[in-house]
């Protein structure tokens, strides 16, 4: 017993004793600026970025699918499922005592019983045997196994939580996306209404001008082309619109016979971002916090790896009562005390946990590569997103001198045809001249609004903003 109880207290004095290297995140190289914009510090604007819009119908969309998109309760469930088994692990740390409690009654054979005693010997062949025990069982986690798995299903916790606001910006970016996708639809689609009731006009004028004998057919027969053509492009127009409008009411949750979007071409003022430093970036993305929380966890799997080499201790101690009559059970004479400790250490276990530490080393070299692969590719989203909008502004700028072109070759084009210097071909040109120009500036313009949103997911969720 005396050994017993030294036991305790050289357990507990080595129980700080935590295997394992402390987990000490890597460095990456430091970068000032960016490539594609100078570098300006920013100070982080709050998370709901979408508002920068200044369009309410777009803020309540996203609002909409926060609270009711699918991946979105997925993660969130994730998120409570991880926080749960952090307190599993953490419950190892502590002791347990458990209340265990046994009654039985047994009969001996009487030629059995009598066979190995003396004769004439009197003796009962029925016994009872009544127990209940408080038994305290625990261990003190001499090498920091126990530590270490709290360590690393807390940093998963963490993990997923990240992953859950990671999912949530992706949900407001595609929203955002595709409902900017709409309204670039929606002006394009009232560019080629207003071209259709300009040609209906034509042809009109056209088909009196050929029944009153000053034409042919052929200018005519051209007129209603442009006509049709017109009908087509406004069919694939609203057939792409109906296939977003499709996409977004999933999002949001929602059936998409149940979903619709009034049409109304967006025409309000783009907000101008700036992008801050990298290193703020990569400390506001939730997918780079992740990927770092997965490689502590990786971590702190290496020192429980490295636990199993050594020997595992318990202590236990149990009180109770045990009597064979039941109206005795509960005397003070019939108590039952014990004390133990135990200690079990691996001698041959065929290289089981050689292996099991191999691939603890093996799963923290791939989390580092994911984590710094994580890191490039943050950037490089950054730098793509920033690029894209230099190339949209110069686009957009080139265009807009290209309309004022074309509106005026459609000016000229319509006097020359109207003094019948040319044929009705050349005024046919320039209008689609028009209408092409319109068309892609259209385009355009949602485009320029969709890579805000990319560069709104490349950098987190937070910036400084302008306009």
């Amino acid at each position: 017993m005396k050994t017993q109880f030294l036991i305790v207290p050289a357990a507990l004095a080595l129980a700080s004793c935590t295997l394992g290297p402390d987990f000490k995140l890597p460095e990456f190289q430091s970068l000032s600026s960016w490539r594609e914009s100078k570098p300006v510090a920013a100070q982080p604007a709050p998370d709901t970025w979408w508002r920068l819009f200044n369009d309410p119908d777009l803020t309540r969309l996203i609002e909409r699918a926060e609270a009711a998109n699918h991946e979105i309760a997925a993660a969130k469930a994730r998120v409570e499922t991880s926080s749960a088994l952090v307190g599993a692990d953490r419950a190892k740390l502590f002791p347990t005592l458990n209340l265990s409690g046994s009654a039985g009654v047994s009969r001996s054979s009487a030629d059995a019983l009598r066979g190995n005693l003396p004769a004439g010997a009197n003796v009962s062949l029925s016994s009872e045997n009544y127990r209940s025990s408080f038994n305290l069982a625990y261990d003190p986690d001499l090498w920091g196994r126990n530590k270490r798995s709290v360590e690393a299903s807390t940093a998963e916790s963490v993990a997923e939580l990240a992953l859950h606001d990671s999912q949530r910006l992706g949900v407001a970016t595609e929203v955002a996306r595709q409902y900017f996708l709409i309204r670039g639809l929606d002006a394009q689609n009232a560019v080629l209404i207003s071209t259709l009731k300009s040609r209906q006009d034509a042809l009109s004028i056209q088909d009196s001008k050929l029944a009153a004998g000053l034409i042919d057919g052929l200018a005519s027969s051209r007129a209603r082309t442009e006509v049709q053509l017109a009908e087509n492009d406004i069919g694939l127009v609203q057939r792409q619109r109906g296939s977003a409008e499709h996409a977004l009411a999933v999002l949001c949750g929602t059936a998409p016979s149940e979903f619709s979007i009034a049409p109304l071409p967006s025409n309000r003022k783009l907000p101008t971002i700036l992008p801050g430093l990298p290193a703020e970036v990569l400390k506001r993305r939730p997918d780079v916090r992740a990927a770092a929380e997965n490689l502590r966890a990786a971590n702190a799997r290496i020192g429980v790896a490295e636990a199993n080499f050594y020997p595992n201790f318990n202590l236990t101690a149990g009180a109770g009562l045990e009597s064979v009559d039941f109206n005795r059970f509960l005397d003070w004479e019939n108590r039952v005390l014990s004390l133990g400790a135990g200690a079990a250490a691996p001698l041959l276990d065929g290289g089981f946990n050689q292996a099991i530490y191999k691939a603890s080393r093996s799963r923290y070299d791939e989390a580092l590569a994911t984590y710094r692969q994580t890191l490039l590719i943050a950037l490089r989203e950054v730098e793509d997103a920033l690029v894209d909008l230099k190339g949209l502004a110069k686009s957009r700028a080139a265009l807009e001198l290209a309309l004022k072109s074309s509106q005026e070759t459609r000016r000229l084009s319509q006097e020359r045809y109207d003094k019948g210097l040319t044929s009705y071909f050349e005024v046919v040109d320039a209008e689609r001249g028009v209408l092409q120009v319109r068309l892609v500036l259209s385009q355009l313009e949602a485009q320029q609004r969709i890579t805000l949103t990319a560069l709104a997911k490349a950098l987190g969720g937070g910036w400084s903003v302008k306009g």
